[in-house]
């Protein structure tokens, strides 16, 4: 405590430094707006024009920030009744520069969102507005949106269902709104293309993330992963499930629950070489599929647990998030896994 306290005598605090830095733009953001309260509909939607002509002058965005927030204060005021606080100017100056503002719920961080994203927009490179949930996605960019649009901007949403052409259109707007999985999967299919019109996204300028201990720290621990079509036959699937069906836990395989591993024991494997008719599973080249098709259908099996760990809606298995109990749309297991999860529900 004693070093802490003489580390900030000689260096200064810099969360103290930070809102000193922001006070200063409140301030100049607070005397622009008696003017602009006086300005037309018509004359406030034409600042969005005028910025965009300053910024390609040579203008830096940091330049025109106290009038580009209080514009946007103002047209919220006049659209959606709702006036920004000066404590929520100073959360959008710590946005834009790339900072986290921490906020209660109830603080109005989705209004806050709405200064940073309007004015790195000005540049026409798109910003990206990342929720948890298909329904803060579309709510905001629904009620949002109106700020947005009344100054002149386009507004985007992406859903799970979209095709290609009106993902594409969501992305070329100036500011579109998405769930983490959506911008991530989109993100790792245009890797994926073998020409540059296959893609969706623009190159990335800027992203505000909601919730950001959520995306970047609890969901960040399940990997997105998109598999290629499935070389192993169904037929397969099937055998290995029905021997798995027949193995006892403790005898066949064990299970650390805590891991959340599971393993064949000599037995179990015995018996499964048995049961397929091969001599020694840990031979030849088919070996390596034997042995992880089997350690997923025991998976499946000891560890996955239906409507705990996924559920399956119309004929298809969603993971079920293991952290906030949401379901991962978009979120897929891998093939190996897939198959006897599948399968668990027909050999019972």
């Amino acid at each position: 405590m004693l070093l802490e306290t003489l580390m900030k005598k000689i260096f200064g605090d810099a969360n103290a430094k930070e809102l000193k830095y922001c006070q200063e733009y409140v301030e100049k953001i607070n005397a622009l707006e008696p003017d602009v309260e006086k300005l037309s509909d018509a004359k406030l939607c034409s600042k969005t024009d005028e910025f965009k002509l300053r910024l390609s002058k040579g203008e830096t965005l940091d330049d025109i920030l106290p009038e580009a927030f209080a514009v946007v204060r103002e047209a919220s005021r006049r659209v959606l009744g709702l006036r920004h606080f000066d404590v929520q100017l100073v959360g959008g100056l710590v946005l834009h520069r790339g900072k986290i503002a921490e906020m209660r719920t109830g603080e109005g961080k989705t209004l806050v969102a709405t200064l940073p994203a309007y004015l790195n927009a000005l540049e026409g490179k798109g910003v990206h507005v990342v929720t948890v949930n298909d329904y803060l996605a579309r709510r905001d960019s629904e009620d949002m949106g109106r700020v947005y649009k009344f100054l002149g901007l386009s507004v985007g949403l992406i859903k799970h269902e979209m095709d290609f052409p009106e993902r594409k259109a969501a992305y070329a707007a100036d500011i579109t709104y998405g769930t983490n999985n959506e911008f991530g999967f989109d993100y790792l299919r245009d890797n994926m293309v073998v020409s540059m019109d296959q893609m969706v996204q623009r190159p990335l300028h800027y992203a505000i993330v909601d919730e950001v201990d959520s995306i970047l720290i609890d969901e960040a621990r399940t990997p997105l992963i998109i598999s290629g079509p499935g070389e192993k036959s169904t037929d397969m699937y099937k055998v290995l499930s029905r021997v798995v069906a027949q193995m006892k836990v403790g005898e066949d395989y064990t299970v650390d629950e805590k891991g959340k591993t599971v393993a064949p024991t000599e037995a179990g494997i015995a018996k499964a070489e048995k049961m397929l008719g091969v001599s020694n599973m840990y031979a030849g080249e088919a070996s390596v599929d034997f042995l992880s098709s089997i350690d997923a259908a025991l998976k499946a099996k000891a560890l996955m647990i239906r409507d705990r760990d996924y559920v399956v809606k119309d004929g298809e298995v969603i993971i079920v998030d293991e952290f906030t109990g949401r379901l991962m749309f978009g979120r897929r297991f891998s093939e190996g896994l897939i198959r006897p999860l599948k399968l668990k529900k027909a050999l019972r």
